[in-house]
């Protein structure tokens, strides 16, 4: 049965590629796109971009024009995340380098965006198509795994993120049974988002976007609803909260 796919946050390096290789999957009848940006050059026939400045009037205005379109969604995923803006935002190594103005960037892009995405979601995926919502977070998001410290804004967005994820698991198992949430990390990623954090990862660790494309794709291939989030790593191995 064919279904449709929603990506936002379609102009991040994971979620390109995950544009391309869903493009390529004869059962996604349309993917929509969704991003600040203008829409890319030479996007595939089914590819439908539309921009939006993730306010929250326009996520409500986007989810309504998304509502008009026939057919129901398989996959969602909210690629949304900041680690660093140029010199205004960068991850803090001391507590004397914490800023407000960035700690408020980093959650707003990191946290309340994607939760805006979660509040006009929830009575759009209700239909009888099961669906996997997944949300990009990361490792450093668990407060149990938390040894090194450091990067205060971004653990803490993460881990705030990930408690909204399970908390809105319980309302859509009430309201869109038929969904599944995911707190994905794909890893340390070859993107602009790590670019400048690279030289310190292991050999073998540093992941092409099209690897993790490919890996998330495949862990919510065959996903059904648990009733409960889950916090996911690249191999599909859980992680503690």
């Amino acid at each position: 049965m064919s279904s449709k796919a929603l990506v936002i946050g379609a102009s991040s390096g994971i979620a390109q590629r995950l544009i391309c290789r869903l493009s390529g999957d004869p059962r996604i009848e349309r993917i929509y796109a969704v991003s600040r940006s203008p829409a890319e050059v030479g996007l595939p026939a089914r590819v439908n971009w539309l921009t939006c400045d993730y306010s929250e009037a326009d996520i409500a205005e986007t989810v309504a024009l998304l509502n008009d379109e026939p057919g129901e969604f398989s996959r969602v995923f909210i690629c949304n995340g900041m680690l660093h803006e140029g010199d205004r935002v960068r991850p803090e190594k001391r507590l004397e380098e914490i800023d407000l103005s960035s700690i408020e960037a980093v959650f707003r892009a990191n946290t309340f965006t994607p939760l805006l995405w979660l509040k006009h979601l929830v009575g759009f995926l209700r239909g009888e198509q099961v669906c996997t919502l997944t949300l990009f977070s990361a490792r450093v998001g668990s407060i149990s795994d938390n040894k090194l410290g450091g990067w205060y804004s971004y653990r803490a967005s993460k881990a705030a993120l990930n408690m909204l994820v399970q908390t809105a698991s319980v309302e859509y198992a009430r309201r869109a049974k038929n969904v599944q949430l995911v707190a994905f990390h794909p890893g340390t990623t070859d993107t602009a988002l790590s670019r400048p954090f690279q030289g310190n990862v292991p050999e073998g660790k540093l992941f092409s976007a099209d690897f993790v494309a490919e890996r998330l794709l495949s862990i919510v291939e065959n996903m059904t609803p648990v009733g409960h989030a889950l916090y996911l790593d690249w191999q599909g191995r859980e992680i503690p909260w």
